[in-house]
Parts: C-alpha cells; sequence; structure tokens
C-alpha cells in the first residue's frame, strides 16, 4: 500500500516520518514542495504517475494566519488551487485523499462544541481558502478525507508551543490571550488518527464513510491556559498574564470559541483520543 504525503517538511509531514517506521505494511512517499509543488498540475500528474499511491495525505497548507491577509493569492494557490489539483490527479488515479482543514472555518459565535454539520463561516483569508480548498475536493470526487483540526503543536516546525518556550528563554513576563477557546492538537496523534483512517478503510473498503470529520485533542483551553500548562510542565517560572483579544489586535480575526467535536470520528474508526493536557506532558516528557 503506497501512502503518498505532501508538504513534507511541515508540522503534521515530519510528525507522519517520525511514526512512519512502526507502519511496516505501508510504503511511505514523503514529498516537500521541492518534488512535489502541489499548485502546479502537470508537477501533481508526473509524481502520481510515477507513485501510483492508494492513498494521498495532503499535509502541504498556508497556515500563516495573519500573513494570508496581505498574501491571499499565495494562500489560495496553496489551499484552494493546490487542493483542486490533488483531487482531479487522485481521481484520475483512483487515489483516496486525506485533506487536512482547519477549525477556522468557523466564526467563533457558537459556544458548544462544532459538529461536521455545522455551517462554515471563516472570518478571514487563511479560514476562507481552507473552506474553498474543501468545497474544490467536494466539488471534484467523492473519495475523500477531510479532517478538520486545531491549535496544532508538536517537536518539529514552527508552533505555539515551541514559541512560548523560546519567548521564556528571552523575557521574564508574558502576556498570553485568555478569550479565545479552543483545543490544542498533538501533530503526532493527528498523524497516528490519519494511519487508523487509511488502515481502517483498507481493511474493510467501503464509500459509505467517506466526507468530513473533526480531530483534535479532548477538552477545551484559552491560549493563556495553554501556555501557563507548557510552562507548569517545563518548571519555568515566569510573570505570564492574561489579556483580552482587545489588548492583542492581529491582521486576522480569530474564531473565539472553536472546540471540534469528535464523536463522528470515534463512531466511525474507532478512534481513542486522549485529553490535551494528557497529550502536552507526553511530548514534553
Amino acid at each position: 500500500m503506497v501512502v503518498l504525503v505532501t508538504g513534507a517538511n511541515g508540522q503534521l509531514g515530519q510528525s507522519l516520518q517520525f511514526i512512519s517506521g512502526k507502519y511496516t505494511d505501508v510504503d511511505f512517499v514523503f514529498c516537500d514542495s521541492s518534488t512535489l509543488d502541489i499548485t502546479n498540475l502537470n508537477n501533481v500528474t508526473q509524481v502520481f504517475s510515477q507513485f501510483k499511491p492508494n492513498y494521498c495525505i495532503n499535509a502541504a497548507a498556508y497556515t500563516a494566519v495573519d500573513k494570508a491577509e496581505s498574501e491571499p493569492e499565495k494562500a489560495f494557490a496553496i489551499n484552494v488551487t493546490g487542493a483542486k489539483n490533488l483531487a482531479e490527479v487522485s481521481k484520475k488515479f483512483n487515489t483516496i485523499l486525506l485533506h487536512i482543514s482547519t477549525d477556522f472555518v468557523f466564526d467563533g459565535a457558537k459556544k458548544t462544541p462544532y459538529t461536521e454539520a455545522d455551517i462554515p463561516n471563516p472570518t478571514g483569508v487563511y479560514g476562507q481558502t481552507k473552506l474553498d480548498g474543501e468545497k474544490a475536493i467536494q466539488n471534484t470526487f467523492d473519495n475523500y478525507y477531510i479532517i478538520r483540526t486545531s491549535w496544532v503543536y508538536s517537536q518539529f516546525g514552527a508552533n505555539f508551543m515551541k514559541t512560548m518556550l523560546r519567548l521564556a528563554s528571552e523575557r521574564d513576563s508574558l502576556s498570553v490571550v485568555n478569550d479565545q477557546i479552543g483545543t490544542p492538537t498533538h501533530a503526532v496523534h493527528l498523524a497516528e488518527c490519519l494511519v487508523k483512517i487509511i488502515t481502517t478503510n483498507n481493511q474493510q473498503p467501503t464509500t459509505n464513510n467517506f466526507g468530513i470529520y473533526n480531530f483534535s485533542n479532548e477538552g477545551q483551553c484559552s491560549w493563556y491556559d495553554f501556555a501557563k500548562k507548557i510552562f507548569e510542565i517545563n518548571n519555568i517560572n515566569l510573570n505570564l498574564q492574561p489579556i483580552p483579544t482587545t489588548s492583542y489586535p492581529t491582521p486576522a480575526q480569530r474564531p473565539s470559541y472553536s472546540v471540534l467535536d469528535k464523536s463522528k470520528i470515534k463512531r466511525v474508526f474507532g478512534v481513542e483520543i486522549e485529553d490535551w493536557e494528557e497529550s502536552l506532558k507526553e511530548k514534553l516528557q
């Protein structure tokens, strides 16, 4: 079974590489943007014809939320055109596509966890391009899994956890927003979940479970709570202050609440999900 992974140098791509050795029956092909430019249809076709993947995990994305406001064309090229190209070529080669999306497709107006059936309403360019990417896939073919996730962190790449640890080494006080609520997601757990979907589908092939799914760790917190827990686990003492979003204006508006309901993915694939605090402890230890 051949699984092609785009965006191999990103957080999720590196997390998939980290766990890939455990899955001896899966032949992973890892491609970064230099070997597979998802915005180039010819390049995508060429790579698919070389490896003939049974599955493609699209871990390539434009994720710079604030920068997207001033670089909408670049975000669109990767998040929309790239997704559409992968869907078209996956259809041609009879490949099942697993595409990663985001909690930013929602506006955060809800106060209970978002389900896959809730109506998206993104508030910024990043969220809009991710939603348009989902639609491009849905309008192209049916053999896809779109997995929406949130607040991804890991030992790889750039992320909130690594930023907090770096800032803690440079400063003795920090202010972090406490009125945006969501759930941190350990990228390695997301990677394991994707492989679980693939292996389950491979053992019992069915067209009935294609569609959109939510995945994050369990529980919820603010960015302030997340930072506090990072410092606590690392025994870092610094003056951490909670502040409202209004005190930390950013080019892109973030959803004030974006907790995802995971009952569908647990029911369909039997995925077991760890609490975000346990997951963070495990990662940092």
